[in-house]
């Protein structure tokens, strides 16, 4: 299976309506992708691989109902566009967001491009807690309504910025450029983020989904929506069974048959403890 079963995917996401190349539908898989496909990063916390071939990301995040992190969730959602007739580009970017340091970040993140008629907009459905829930047009200095919070452009002297307002600032998300990226250059760095012992993929929980309004977030035992209107609540999780009934009820997921799946819950609730 070297092509995605674009009826599963569309049942998966809850898509009924007959896929066109137009922005109309490019905006309603983009936004029910991202409401029903998490963010994860399960599989390297467990130690798991993390493959990209598309029979694999199939399998994952929609037969077992998981989610992913960027280079799956973004080739998967390549795959779907390009299979309708979309023009897709892929592209890479350096991640800035929360990010204190002064040294250049390594390019660890997949965004894609893609052309329509005479338009070009960056897609991103697998930037965690802070993903656009609707194509974002490449023009620079204009704000750009989505769902959520607004989005924006810049360009800075070689590469574009995508930045997003939060909490009345706009905050810088990551930079990119428009070099063409391909399969080989994501197994690269998919590999070396899934694997190597400094990743934070592989010692924090992080999940996140959009919803109508709101973003739900998990980071290890901190459970946050943020709601566009009525600010954000936080809840710490203090039992294997809040944690289980958040993961499958609020983030949609089917569980990992891990058997080390309760221990690693356990362990993440008391480091949490006794970091407080």
């Amino acid at each position: 299976m070297d092509k995605i079963n674009l009826e599963a995917y569309f049942h998966r996401i809850g898509y009924n309506a007959i896929p066109l190349v137009n922005l109309q539908t490019l905006r309603a898989l983009q936004e029910l992708h991202t409401q029903t496909i998490p963010f994860e990063n399960l599989s390297p916390l467990f130690g798991i691989p993390v493959k990209l071939d598309i029979k694999s990301l199939q399998q994952k995040m929609i037969t077992e109902k998981r989610g992913g992190y960027c280079f799956e969730q973004n080739n998967l959602f390549r795959d779907v566009l390009e299979t309708i007739g979309f023009q897709v580009k892929c592209l890479e970017a350096r991640v800035v967001f929360n990010n204190s340091s002064d040294r250049l970040p390594a390019r660890t993140h997949m965004l894609l491009l893609v052309t329509l008629d005479e338009n070009i907009f960056i897609v991103d459905v697998g930037f965690g807690g802070m993903t656009p829930t609707m194509p974002l047009l490449l023009k620079t200095g204009v704000r750009q309504e989505t769902t959520l919070e607004p989005f924006r452009l810049i360009y800075d002297s070689d590469h574009y910025i995508l930045e997003a307002f939060v909490q009345e600032n706009w905050k810088p998300l990551y930079h990119f450029d428009l070099q063409q990226q391909f399969l080989i250059d994501y197994e690269l760095k998919n590999w070396f983020v899934a694997t190597n012992p400094a990743s934070h993929f592989l010692t924090n929980l992080m999940i996140s989904r959009t919803a109508n309004e709101c973003r739900y977030a998990l980071m290890n035992n901190q459970f946050s929506v943020h709601n566009l209107k009525k600010g954000t609540e936080k809840k710490i999780l203090i039992t294997v069974k809040e944690f289980r009934e958040v993961l499958e009820d609020t983030f949609l997921l089917s569980l990992p048959d891990h058997e080390d799946l309760d221990k690693k819950l356990e362990k993440l609730i008391e480091m949490n403890q006794q970091d407080g």
